[in-house]
Protein backbone atom coordinates (compact mmCIF):
# COMPACT_ATOMS: atom_id res chain seq x y z
CA UNK A 1 0.00 0.00 0.00
CA UNK A 2 1.52 3.61 -1.12
CA UNK A 3 0.38 6.41 1.40
CA UNK A 4 1.68 9.75 0.66
CA UNK A 5 0.82 13.42 1.45
CA UNK A 6 0.84 14.25 -1.88
CA UNK A 7 -1.90 14.64 -4.12
CA UNK A 8 -0.58 12.39 -6.37
CA UNK A 9 2.16 9.25 -7.02
CA UNK A 10 5.26 9.91 -9.69
CA UNK A 11 5.13 6.79 -11.66
CA UNK A 12 1.71 5.85 -11.26
CA UNK A 13 -1.79 6.19 -12.85
CA UNK A 14 -4.98 7.19 -10.18
CA UNK A 15 -7.05 5.22 -11.86
CA UNK A 16 -10.40 5.26 -9.87
CA UNK A 17 -11.22 7.57 -6.46
CA UNK A 18 -12.61 4.85 -3.86
CA UNK A 19 -13.70 7.36 -1.54
CA UNK A 20 -12.05 9.24 1.57
CA UNK A 21 -10.52 7.22 4.73
CA UNK A 22 -9.88 7.92 8.34
CA UNK A 23 -7.83 5.81 11.37
CA UNK A 24 -7.71 6.94 14.46
CA UNK A 25 -6.02 5.79 17.52
CA UNK A 26 -6.39 7.25 21.09
CA UNK A 27 -4.16 6.64 23.56
CA UNK A 28 -3.42 7.30 27.40
CA UNK A 29 -0.78 7.97 29.23
CA UNK A 30 -0.01 6.72 32.32
CA UNK A 31 0.89 8.97 36.13
CA UNK A 32 4.38 7.68 36.04
CA UNK A 33 5.47 8.68 32.33
CA UNK A 34 3.36 12.37 33.48
CA UNK A 35 5.41 12.99 36.53
CA UNK A 36 8.47 11.67 34.22
CA UNK A 37 7.35 14.55 31.18
CA UNK A 38 6.32 17.21 34.18
CA UNK A 39 9.88 16.60 35.40
CA UNK A 40 11.30 16.36 32.13
CA UNK A 41 9.64 19.70 31.32
CA UNK A 42 11.04 21.64 33.49
CA UNK A 43 15.18 20.81 33.55
CA UNK A 44 14.01 20.69 29.77
CA UNK A 45 15.28 17.93 27.28
CA UNK A 46 12.86 15.59 25.24
CA UNK A 47 10.21 13.41 26.90
CA UNK A 48 11.02 9.97 25.37
CA UNK A 49 8.02 8.09 26.59
CA UNK A 50 5.99 10.62 25.58
CA UNK A 51 7.23 10.47 22.00
CA UNK A 52 6.84 6.82 22.27
CA UNK A 53 3.49 7.23 22.61
CA UNK A 54 3.14 9.56 20.01
CA UNK A 55 5.07 7.02 17.71
CA UNK A 56 2.62 4.07 19.09
CA UNK A 57 -0.49 6.53 18.06
CA UNK A 58 0.65 7.24 14.74
CA UNK A 59 1.41 4.02 13.30
CA UNK A 60 -1.72 2.74 14.71
CA UNK A 61 -4.16 5.75 13.39
CA UNK A 62 -2.00 4.74 9.84
CA UNK A 63 -2.61 1.05 10.22
CA UNK A 64 -6.30 1.51 10.01
CA UNK A 65 -5.81 3.88 7.42
CA UNK A 66 -4.49 1.45 5.23
CA UNK A 67 -7.16 -1.36 6.82
CA UNK A 68 -10.12 0.81 5.56
CA UNK A 69 -8.72 2.18 2.43
CA UNK A 70 -8.11 -1.91 1.51
CA UNK A 71 -11.81 -2.45 2.37
CA UNK A 72 -12.93 -0.55 -0.31
CA UNK A 73 -10.68 -1.67 -2.67
CA UNK A 74 -7.92 1.06 -2.99
CA UNK A 75 -4.23 -0.09 -3.46
CA UNK A 76 -2.69 3.22 -2.27
CA UNK A 77 -4.03 6.72 -0.47
CA UNK A 78 -3.11 9.96 -1.34
CA UNK A 79 -3.33 13.00 0.34
CA UNK A 80 -2.76 12.33 3.86
CA UNK A 81 -3.14 14.63 6.68
CA UNK A 82 -2.07 13.65 10.46
CA UNK A 83 -3.76 15.68 13.02
CA UNK A 84 -2.82 15.57 16.45
CA UNK A 85 -5.04 16.39 19.92
CA UNK A 86 -4.96 16.20 23.37
CA UNK A 87 -8.30 14.63 25.01
CA UNK A 88 -8.77 15.27 28.56
CA UNK A 89 -5.59 15.76 30.56
CA UNK A 90 -4.23 12.67 29.72
CA UNK A 91 -5.27 11.08 26.58
CA UNK A 92 -3.57 11.69 23.13
CA UNK A 93 -6.07 10.98 19.64
CA UNK A 94 -3.76 10.67 16.00
CA UNK A 95 -6.56 10.74 12.91
CA UNK A 96 -4.67 10.11 9.64
CA UNK A 97 -7.20 10.84 6.89
CA UNK A 98 -6.46 10.66 2.90
CA UNK A 99 -8.79 9.71 -0.27
CA UNK A 100 -8.07 5.93 -0.83
CA UNK A 101 -7.37 5.22 -4.71
CA UNK A 102 -6.64 2.96 -7.42
CA UNK A 103 -3.50 3.47 -9.02
CA UNK A 104 -1.59 1.65 -12.13
CA UNK A 105 2.03 1.59 -12.34
CA UNK A 106 2.80 3.87 -15.91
Amino acid sequence: MIVTTTNSIEGHTITAYRGIVVGEAIMGANVVRDVFAQITDIVGGRSGAYESKLQDARDTALRELEERATAVGANAVVGVDLDYEVVGQSMLMVSASGTAVSVEKI
